[in-house]
């Protein structure tokens, strides 16, 4: 064999090598997701709402000396967590990027969301305190494991290949998450027959979220290449302050960017909506429409096993029209769904199915594209920071979406205002993205554009 053949020879494993990695990074979708479906999504909510009416007075709980409604306190929650990722995402995409060992951080972050929600099994009487504070830190650190996660995305894949790798990704993610959720359906809906009560069905759900996350964490951990930086800014001095150096230089340079900048702000926005649609849809269904939990737990796993559907779907016709394309229809779709949420008739379960039903074809999918679409608008070498600031505003990390769900929500006491409240982000997000120069935004970028954009 000649030497050219045996470099191409070489050279034709990458996509193997490519492939493999791909099928092991899955997996970290499929592993976190069972905290965003089964404590975020569904149990945390409603849990530490009964805990906070246990330690109520007046129907108020006091937070840093305001008083609020025990029923607005996850929401404020959430934007509380917000705020500290804000903060702390930035600097820790600077160090990531600074690094080869990604796929350690992200496991390691992952063990330690996993450990801090663990500790909601111990969450009982009116402690709302320790449950507000093991919340705070597993969703800082399943937002900070995220950002590893997706910055490992550019790296594992080629342009071409990127809207399918996310949305396959985001498939597992609903799959894990809905499998988990599935079982938890049981032991909470038929808690009388395993011999526990209601509450400790949801404390040994969660406590399974927890098991769940760390277990399967293995398998992108040890799947996983660590592969050297690419193209990191030259900074003087320790790794904490090149961190900060290389923080402030991007700043600086996002100026060069204006297609990326144009496209997080629209991601602002809509992501704000869908995620705060995620979060408060439990109390949404419990509170406002009358369903005994366990019925909403049955919905949210039916959205789960249709998100799998939504995010392949969305991919292939992603592959046809392109991710902007594709992103805009979902955030139509999502601009009805909350307004069908305003009128829809309380304790009426066919018309609360199809609209879990609508939400699981656009969740995925506008999740997945919007992943693998900003992927392309920023320059190799910053992925893990660019990510940062791109999970600032994440799945369950968005803050002034949950802001105006709770401030509605205390003003009116209703849920169906404050989720119909929501249909502001949507509208803007889409007319924002419109703006957005896909091919312009890749070449800034410096990367290939794909065939169909």
């Amino acid at each position: 064999m000649s030497d050219d053949a045996q470099a191409q020879g070489i050279a034709n494993l990458e996509p193997l090598n490519r492939a493999r990695e791909q099928r092991a990074w899955y997996f970290y979708d499929w592993a976190n997701s069972a905290f965003a479906t089964t404590v975020a999504g569904v149990l945390f909510g409603p849990y530490i709402k009964a805990i906070a009416e246990e330690a109520a007075v007046n129907n108020r709980i006091s937070v840093l000396g305001i008083d609020i409604a025990p029923g607005a306190l996850p929401a404020f929650i959430v934007t509380a967590s917000t705020i500290l990722s804000a903060i702390l995402l930035p600097l820790l995409g600077a160090v990531a990027d600074r690094t080869s060992r990604k796929k350690d951080l992200l496991a390691g972050f992952g063990w330690a969301g996993a450990a801090a929600t663990s500790v909601l099994f111990f969450v009982t009487g009116d402690n709302w305190q320790l449950g507000t504070l093991s919340f705070l830190v597993a969703n800082l650190c399943f937002a900070a494991s995220a950002v590893f996660n997706d910055a490992i995305l550019p790296i594992i894949s080629t342009e071409n290949e990127r809207d399918r790798v996310s949305t396959r990704g985001w498939a597992y993610g609903y799959a894990g998450g809905g499998l988990l959720l599935a079982l938890n359906f049981v032991l909470v809906s038929f808690h009388d027959t395993f011999g526990v009560t209601e509450g400790m069905a949801a404390r040994i759900s969660m406590l399974s979220a927890a098991v769940w996350w760390a277990a399967f964490t293995f398998i992108p951990f040890r799947g996983l290449r660590n592969h050297p930086p690419h193209d990191v800014e030259v900074v003087e001095g320790g790794i904490v302050a090149r961190s900060f150096g290389q923080l402030w230089a991007t700043l600086k340079d996002m100026r060069n960017y204006p297609v990326a900048l144009t496209f997080l702000l629209a991601y602002l926005f809509f992501n704000d909506g869908i995620q705060t649609v995620i979060s408060q849809a439990s109390l949404y269904g419990t509170d406002e429409l009358g369903f005994e939990l366990g019925t909403v737990l049955a919905t949210y796993l039916l959205v789960q096993f249709v998100a799998v559907g939504g995010a392949l779907l969305f991919g292939r016709l992603a592959g046809r029209v392109g991710a902007k394309r594709m992103i805009v229809v979902g955030l139509g779709i999502w601009s009805a769904i909350v307004t069908a949420a305003l009128v829809l008739p309380e304790g009426q379960l066919v018309p609360f199915l199809l609209l879990g039903v609508a939400i699981g074809v656009v969740l995925g999918g506008t999740q997945a594209l919007a992943r693998s679409y900003f992927s392309l608008l920023i320059p190799r070498g910053k992925e893990a920071e660019y990510f940062s600031f791109y999970h600032a505003m994440d799945r369950g990390t968005s803050w002034f979406g949950t802001l105006v769900f709770g401030l509605v929500y205390q003003f009116t006491d209703s849920y169906r205002p404050a989720i119909f409240a929501l249909i502001v982000f949507f509208v803007v997000g889409g007319l924002l993205l419109t703006r957005v120069d896909t091919e312009r935004g890749i070449r800034e970028a410096g990367n290939d554009v794909p065939a169909v954009v």
